[in-house]
């Protein structure tokens, strides 16, 4: 039973990340969006309002910045890796209910993108798009110029899988999940907010941990 039990330890973190992999694989291609009720040894759900999103490498991804903006620029995964880094541990909580605590992101601050770009006078928010072809989100720009908002690289302690929204997603810390758009491919500086895909269905558009759709979760912290 010893051996049984030291054998298990080891496979445990193959079998975690073949659970994660195969979750993520069927989700991708679920339109039902019935995957997004199974949680992974790691406690995530996958879910897409996409029927599927196509992989982007480091040679074909490309993330750009515009719209209200003195300087548009486009990024490349090389060209971001080479940005001052950010690492945060916080917890992931979902509007749904799901929690996974002290979950580690790293990448660069959305403030540095926003700063290098030139925001215009009169900007007030940002709206993000994503390579899925249909999410979306948006924050204020007083919120997206929080230090805990990451333009994310890595998640876990490794590159963002393409399951997790990879190469690059957002990472809104004190919100909940569904502000982290995942997929990032636009930051678009506006003049107003223009509400995401699921705040166009009734979401709240300040969706602060605790105080969103009515509900009184703990903070992340």
């Amino acid at each position: 039973m010893l051996g049984f039990g030291a054998a298990a330890v080891v496979a445990a973190p193959a079998l975690q990340r073949m659970m994660e992999s195969g979750l993520g694989a069927v989700a991708d291609k679920d339109p039902t969006g019935l995957t997004g009720l199974l949680p992974n040894g790691g406690g995530f759900r996958y879910y897409s309002v996409a029927s599927s999103v196509s992989r982007k490498s480091a040679t074909d991804y490309r993330l750009k910045v515009d719209g209200l903006v003195d300087r548009p620029a486009t990024y490349t995964l090389d060209r971001l890796r080479a940005l001052p880094q950010t690492r945060l541990v916080r917890d992931v909580q979902c509007v749904t209910g799901w929690r996974v605590p002290e979950t580690p992101f790293e990448g660069v601050r959305l403030s540095t993108l926003l700063d290098a770009a030139g925001v215009r006078p009169g900007a007030k928010a940002i709206r993000f798009t994503c390579f899925d072809g249909t999410y979306s989100e948006s924050l204020t720009l007083d919120q997206a110029r929080r230090p805990d908002v990451l333009v994310a690289l890595r998640m876990q302690d490794k590159p963002v899988a393409h399951s997790h929204g990879g190469p690059v997603r957002l990472y809104v810390a004190p919100m909940y999940f569904y502000k982290s758009a995942k997929w990032l491919s636009g930051i678009t500086v506006t003049d107003s907010v223009k509400p995401g895909y699921w705040e166009e269905l009734g979401y709240d558009v300040d969706a602060w941990v605790g105080r969103s759709n009515g509900r009184d979760d703990d903070p992340t912290g």
